[in-house]
């Protein structure tokens, strides 16, 4: 019974010491991610469409009044707009974009009307000057302070050193008789 204890006992501590060990790893090894060169092409070229286009705008109350057109065949842009200027003028601007650049014409039709200033009828009210009159009140009498004596200077306290006296001590020897021993 006892040797199958101790075979127990030395099980366990031999499993314990198994367990106990630590690991052993291997370096790590990575290979290098491979990557092919992105296949980009070109992008891709529409030739150019035609098109054309116009649109009139005339608001009244917002004084907005033009005209916008534009075509193109593809190779050569065309347009021209009208705005109606502040002045009472039309600026007109016809345009063509080619491959040489683009060339606008500007011109106006009608005069700038600009309102003629007229002196304003309006008169300010006249009111008459106001009078000031001097303040009436009296300076105020100043009544000279009266200074009281200042206070007796206090002297600063004198100490004497304190006096100690060596204490007595309060301790007194016991007095020892020799024990009387009875006598056999």
């Amino acid at each position: 019974m006892k040797f199958i204890v101790l075979a127990a006992v030395f099980a366990v501590a031999a499993a314990n010491n198994a367990y106990n060990k630590a690991p052993v790893y291997s370096a790590p090894s990575y290979k290098s991610p491979a990557y092919s060169a992105p296949a980009y092409s070109a992008p891709e070229e529409y030739p150019a469409q035609p098109y054309s286009y116009s649109y009139n705008v005339k608001d009244e109350p917002s004084y907005n009044d033009f005209i916008h057109s534009e075509s193109t065949d593809g190779k050569v842009t065309t347009g021209s707009y009208k705005v109606a200027l502040p002045d009472g003028r039309t600026q007109i601007v016809s345009y063509k974009a080619d491959s040489y650049g683009y060339n606008a014409d500007v011109k106006y039709e009608g005069e700038a009307r600009h309102p003629e200033y007229k002196q304003s009828d309006y008169k300010a009210p006249a009111y008459p000057s106001p009078t000031y009159s001097a303040p009436a009140y009296s300076a105020p009498a100043y009544k000279a302070p009266e200074y009281k004596a200042p206070a007796p200077a206090y002297k600063a306290p004198a100490y004497s050193a304190p006096a100690y006296k060596a204490p007595t001590p309060a301790y007194k020897a016991p007095a020892y008789s020799a024990p009387a021993y009875p006598k056999y």
